[in-house]
């Protein structure tokens, strides 16, 4: 069974052409400049040909008025020259503001697509649609505006100055004009299945790239350099043999056409020297056929042009495809229209038969009914895989339960709004996040306003204060990508100061000093149990000796609590906590 091909959906021009909205007074202008270019091009031809009939023979040259009309085509060709650049200032302001405008919608859409959709699609390939792509688009729809316009005009205008000429030779030209529309066409509704799948294979590159760079120390460790080598080099190649088709097949159109137009040139030069051979120069003059014969070259050279363009946008409209795919991703469930905002929360938090899979077909959390009093300190135990962070991302509003409801002080967290919802909760995660930028930079990061005093106390408070003054500039130390040459543990106290300098009412922690040596973890401890004093707080949690001390402990297995209580009730009843507990200490 043959693949079908795929074509540009029947949308994307019209949404490419809705970004021109903005652009009405540019695109007017650049419409009637390339008007005022096509127009006086034409207008040389004409002037040349006068001057031509004005040289009769040997001693009857008229060089006073074949003079003047040099200096009229001097003025001509220099105003042209200043019709096209202006022309081409317009077409800039517009494609470059297009493609502002679509990185900003795409980067704004991204911000409100849910995690669903980002945890099934690779970043590189995101990031190539929005960057790549664009940059593609771009150049597609720069030589398209540019060229297009010119030459539909220049079309049209020959046509009618030739018409004017010699209607007879003019049927020439036309009826073999098909054919280069033909050829032209015909090449070109094979060259966008190939532009598809070369930037399918460019963003499939891209994501390689970054997981290769990103994840580097892994691969290296794990010996797998050869064999993320072999992976590049695969698609490295296959990106080579789409680029290499594509181009060739973009790159037959011209030579085609202009194999074509050649022949529309001799018809027209031969019918019209025969013509004024045998009419001693009554039907059409010698001036006349060498006004015509440009024209006729002008008339055939926008089909070469335009043939390219529509090549070129045939990669654009592939690339805006793809694009537009980004922006038509769904995004999150909006707020309720009266959905309210949560303002100091007292911190009682109620799960209610709640429900909840990544699938339909694999379920994870079933009927999860567990009530959290004001300040109680919650610890959620239990193997890999058995919803722990899950339960943190409902909470969260990361995703939203499929049955049941969270409830946070009686209100179900749907009728809230997130930004209120997630302000409300602090987070510090395992894998620890940090941006480009400094130190202190990434401290403040939930608090832009923060004070050089608060900064330090919320360092000194997380312990991180000893090893920031270390630093070349201290808290003005530029940190790269994920932390730079920060050790682990280093990454996750700066995570840590980050909550220190703002703590929210609810508090998560998600193995939050997995990476700190003991003595440390031992300090981090403290400052934790001061920071969660009369806040209501949950730590996901797997060396079992850190939350002995947690009001409530919930032990999940294959996505259900199975039990819950404190250390002390769970070791009594010998269940599955106590034999985590004992297998934990079993050594000891």
């Amino acid at each position: 069974m043959k693949n079908k091909k795929k074509r540009a959906p029947k949308g994307t021009m019209r949404r490419v052409l809705s970004y021109l909205k903005g652009y009405r007074i540019y695109l007017a202008l650049s419409l009637l400049l390339a008007l005022a270019t096509v127009g006086l091009t034409l207008w040389l031809p004409v002037l040349i040909g006068n001057a031509i009939d004005l040289i009769v023979g040997r001693g009857q040259v008229d060089f006073d008025g074949i003079f003047d009309i040099f200096k009229t085509a001097a003025v001509i060709i220099a105003a042209t020259a200043v019709f096209q650049w202006l022309m081409n200032v317009c077409n800039n302001k517009m494609t470059f503001g297009i493609v502002r405008n679509i990185r900003n919608d795409a980067f704004r859409h991204l911000q409100k697509v849910p995690f669903s959709y980002l945890d099934t699609q690779k970043t590189g390939d995101i990031v190539s649609r929005v960057i790549a792509d664009v940059d593609q688009f771009s150049d597609g729809l720069l030589l398209g505006l540019t060229q297009l316009f010119t030459g539909v005009m220049t079309i049209v205008g020959t046509l009618l100055f030739m018409l004017f000429i010699h209607p007879g030779i003019t049927l020439v030209v036309v009826l073999v004009t098909p054919v280069s529309l033909f050829v032209a066409a015909f090449i070109a509704k094979r060259t966008y299945n190939m532009f598809q799948k070369q930037s399918e294979i460019r963003g499939r590159e891209t994501a390689l790239m970054e997981e290769a760079i990103g994840q580097h120390k892994v691969v290296t460790a794990f010996s797998q350099d050869e064999v993320m080598l072999s992976r590049f080099d695969e698609l490295n190649e296959q990106l080579r043999d789409a680029s290499l088709k594509a181009t060739f097949f973009s790159s037959i159109t011209n030579p085609s056409t202009r194999f074509v137009n050649s022949l529309v040139y001799t018809g027209v030069a031969l019918t019209g020297a025969l013509l004024a051979i045998g009419t001693g120069g009554v039907a059409i003059t010698v001036g006349e056929l060498s006004c015509f014969l440009s024209y006729a070259n002008q008339y055939t050279k926008p089909f070469n042009e335009i043939s390219g363009v529509v090549t070129e946008l045939q990669n654009a409209l592939a690339c805006a495809a793809r694009i537009f795919e980004v922006l038509d991703a769904p995004t999150e469930t909006p707020d309720k229209a009266v959905a309210a905002v949560l303002q100091a929360p007292a911190g009682r938090v109620e799960f209610k038969h709640v429900a909840f899979s990544y699938t339909p077909e694999k379920p994870l959390i079933e009927d999860m009914n567990v009530t959290v009093a004001l300040g109680q300190h919650v610890a959620i135990v239990g193997p890999t895989g058995c919803g722990k962070t899950t339960v943190i991302n409902l909470l969260m509003r990361f995703y939203d339960v499929g049955e049941g409801a969270i409830l946070i002080d009686g209100t179900d967290i749907r009728d809230l709004t997130r930004k209120s919802l997630r302000s409300s909760i602090g987070m510090v995660l395992q894998d620890t996040v940090l941006f480009s930028g400094t130190v202190r930079d990434n401290i403040s990061f939930g608090k832009k306003n923060a004070t050089d005093e608060e900064i330090i106390a919320a360092a000194k408070a997380a312990h991180a204060h000893s090893f920031i003054k270390r630093l070349p500039k201290g808290y003005d130390t530029v940190i790269g990508e994920g932390g730079g040459e920060l050790s682990q543990g280093q990454k996750q106290l700066l995570c840590i100061s980050r909550l220190m300098l703002s703590p929210p009412p609810l508090l998560i922690l998600d193995e939050a000093t997995s990476s700190i040596d003991t003595r440390t973890e031992q300090r981090i401890s403290k400052a934790f149990a001061t920071l969660m004093q009369g806040r209501t707080s949950f730590v996901v949690a797997h060396r079992l000796s850190t939350i002995k001390e947690s009001d409530l402990i919930l032990v999940m297995k294959d996505g259900n609590v199975i039990e819950q209580g404190n250390h002390e009730t769970l070791l009594a009843q010998n269940g599955f906590y106590a034999t985590l507990y004992k297998s934990q200490f079993a050594g000891a």
